[in-house]
């Protein structure tokens, strides 16, 4: 039978037994920590060894590098390339923030500010939470802690609820909420200000872009006898006669789009066999992956087939010069009469004549220019029915998760498994890690989901398709990863609750302590591992050799990626909420997440650096996102610790801490007042300043002349196809070249 050793009764003993075993448990608690930091080694050498392996792979590790012709690998076998190598950390933390902006954009600086924000908030917490909190709460007498089995025990002594209820410690986690809250207020207010000037500081020195003297104007009435081009043209030639400057009407071409992007593919494949004579990868086999199907010359093939696509293209591009939609691109002369123009009502009838900033041409997203502001209303509508329908769905393998932590559940489940789980190893591992896998696995395909939802809800730009899909990915996250096991993990677990607002605090006081070691572990297993398997790169790996190898695919179809921010950032906020939750609650996850944030750090700017390159520029908007979930995150801390000294016995703190939310939503209104319409439009003194600044610039006149079609969809730039081999933007061969 353990030995059970009073605090009253040993005095000085029990003293110097309960640090040296506070010591040995934090030891233990972060035993687990040091092994993943050793896994987390043996993940950037396997990826230094691969990337310098074998030539091929560059286009895995560095595939802007090689794209933008810096790639300095040599084809030669070196010995050197199978030693692993930690110079790519040097590499990623040498280049300014400057450099950064210049290379990637205000949306890669914006995306590293969130690991910056971050890292400096939780130091202070782990200050906090690991020097002051960690001991208070393992020095209480609540919990009935057993020496002999204090490993088993630990995470539970470093919680709040081994806190004495009403004792006086707990003043020092009311003290540390509001501090905490303020620093946080603080760096929030200072990263808004520092990006929303960076912004302004970006538009003023940025050359002229057609998206700044462009809007799209959509729902346009239909007139008899009269084209939509010439019904643009009446309209703004008579309401904006001294500023309106050219126009361009959308046409249908999603046939013609498709069969573009298979002519680029034919075209690709040609030119890498006439460059490379590859007399071996020439003759192949026309079928499924090359191997079925009778051999052919694939020079002749592709260029025949070159051939049908070029007449298919021609007839379908005369037909569709015809097919006009009901929205156009419309240009003015200057910024500030394209802003005007946004932010007044057009017609008489809202719903007509409907304008919003136009996207850069390069982000356009033309599937979905048909749709009318009816059909745009029905769909953002199903959008929301299936975002409501996908969530309550997904409980399903939140529930199967919780009842994996759960052992006695599992063994009521399948009670033949009883023995096996009752295996110190087996439970440990169905305990620790294979929630939280399991639970990542599903989370998988949900970002993908949100950006097939997004693309249907009438957004003309990528860039604002993948912003609506971050918004959906993150509160999807917050809901099914955190609010979800919470509830699920509870006895408290009633839907009635939600009807009783003033039962929330309690409920949520209950349920969110006990999921602490659920979420260290979810840490552990999803952030750490994330980011390092952001590092190797291991699915992109294998899939480059099977397309290399067996596929035979080669540089004919490589392409440098862009970072999908509408995954990651997510991901990136979750972390932060669940830091600032457990901050007083269990602040040993505090250690776990700023390694995750230190990392992230170092790893995405290697990344942004060498691997993706952007693909559209939002200037920064994807900040009030950070801001908006750290200050929920905030509220949801402040309605815990109500609920955590109200269960504690200590009415005082619970009623003081009453005014924090209230202050921090005052707080988030000042800010949303004072930076987000910055982030919404640019000013007038902006637009007017910088249309003062280039109004002598003789460029400026042939920059308005290019104006007329550059919103001109791409599969319609493909009228003529030249024999010019130098510009894969030209993607069909004349039929003299393809017979030469």
């Amino acid at each position: 039978m353990a030995t059970q050793i009073s605090k009253t009764e040993c005095g000085p003993c029990w003293l110097v037994i309960s640090v040296k075993a506070y010591l040995e448990a934090v030891i233990n608690c972060l035993h687990e920590c040091l092994s993943l930091c050793r896994l987390y080694s043996c993940a950037v050498e396997l990826k230094s060894s691969c990337c310098k392996q074998t030539p091929g792979n560059a286009e895995v590790y560095a595939p802007r590098l090689v794209a933008e012709g810096k790639s300095q690998q040599s084809s030669n076998f070196n010995l050197e390339r199978l030693l692993p190598s930690a110079g790519w950390v040097t590499r990623a933390w040498r280049p300014s923030e400057a450099e950064l902006l210049s290379t990637s954009g205000l949306d890669a600086v914006v995306f590293m500010r969130i690991f910056i924000f971050s890292a400096r908030v939780f130091t202070f917490a782990v200050i906090v939470g690991v020097f002051i909190l960690l001991p208070i709460n393992y020095m209480g007498k609540q919990l009935s802690l057993d020496i002999s089995d204090l490993p088993n025990k630990s995470l539970e002594a470093f919680t709040i609820s081994n806190v004495d209820d009403g004792s006086n410690r707990l003043w020092i986690h009311f003290s540390a909420v509001y501090l905490f809250t303020a620093v946080v207020c603080y760096l929030l207010y200072f990263e808004y200000d520092y990006i929303s000037s960076k912004r302004v500081s970006c538009f003023y020195s940025s050359k002229p872009h057609p998206h700044q003297f462009t809007i799209l104007v959509r729902s346009i009435p239909a007139s008899s006898g009269r084209s939509y081009s010439g019904t643009v043209e009446s309209f703004f030639s008579e309401y904006y006669p001294t500023t309106y400057l050219s126009h361009w009407v959308v046409r249908r071409a999603s046939k013609l789009q498709g069969l573009i992007k298979n002519s680029d593919k034919l075209y690709r494949r040609l030119m890498y066999l006439k460059s490379a004579n590859h007399d071996r990868q020439r003759f192949k086999r026309d079928g499924f992956m090359g191997l079925f199907g009778p051999r052919v010359d694939l020079l002749d093939h592709y260029g025949k087939k070159l051939e049908d696509i070029e007449d298919n293209v021609r007839a379908e591009q005369s037909s569709t010069l015809g097919k006009e939609v009901g929205a156009a691109f419309v240009s003015f002369r200057t910024r500030f009469a394209a802003a005007a123009a946004i932010h007044m009502q057009q017609g008489v009838n809202p719903t007509q004549w409907v304008s919003e900033p136009a996207p850069d041409p390069e982000d356009v997203y033309w599937p979905f220019f048909s749709a009318s502001f009816l059909k745009r209303w029905i769909s953002n509508l199903v959008v929301v029915v299936a975002c409501i329908l996908l969530t309550l769905l997904f409980l399903i393998p939140v529930l199967v998760v919780q009842g994996l932590t759960h052992l006695e559940q599992l063994e009521i489940w399948f009670p033949f498994l009883k023995g096996l789980l009752r295996i110190t190893f087996v439970s440990q591992v169905i305990t620790g890690y294979l929630p939280s896998l399991v639970l990542q696995l599903f989370l998988y395909l949900v970002p993908h989901i949100m950006i097939i939802l997004s693309s249907v809800q009438g957004y003309i730009a990528m860039s604002r398709i993948e912003k609506s899909a971050c918004i959906k990915v993150l509160w999807f996250t917050i809901w099914n990863i955190f609010f979800a096991n919470v509830l699920s993990g509870s006895a408290l677990y009633r839907v009635e609750v939600f009807l009783e607002p003033k039962k929330i605090p309690a409920v949520l006081a209950v349920a969110v302590p006990g999921q602490a070691t659920f979420f260290i572990a979810y840490v552990v297993t999803t952030g750490w591992t994330s980011t390092s398997s952001e590092l190797c790169r291991l699915t992109t790996l294998v899939f480059n050799f099977v397309k290399r190898n067996i596929c035979r695919k080669f540089d004919y179809e490589f392409e440098v990626p862009s970072l999908p921010y509408y995954s990651e950032i997510p991901r990136i906020l979750l972390f932060g909420l669940l830091g600032t939750i457990y901050f007083f609650l269990a602040p040993l996850i505090l250690p776990f997440l700023l390694v995750y944030y230190c990392l992230g750090y170092l790893i995405y700017r290697n990344q942004l650096l060498n691997v993706y390159e952007p693909k559209y520029e939002t200037g920064g908007k994807l900040w009030p996102i950070v801001h908006d979930s750290m200050i929920f995150s905030l509220i949801l801390m402040h309605v815990i610790a109500i609920g955590i000294f109200g269960l504690k016995k200590l009415p005082l703190a619970s009623s003081l801490i009453v005014p924090l939310p209230i202050l921090t939503l005052v707080f988030n209104s000042y800010c949303r007042r004072r930076f987000l319409p910055m982030f919404k439009s640019y000013s007038v003194e902006s637009l007017i300043k910088k249309d003062r600044q280039e109004q002598n610039d003789p460029a400026l006149a042939n920059f308005h002349d290019t104006l007329a079609t550059a919103y001109q969809d791409p599969a319609l730039l493909h009228v003529g196809y030249s024999g010019n081999t130098a510009s894969i933007n030209a993607p069909l061969l004349s039929t003299a070249e393809v017979d030469a």
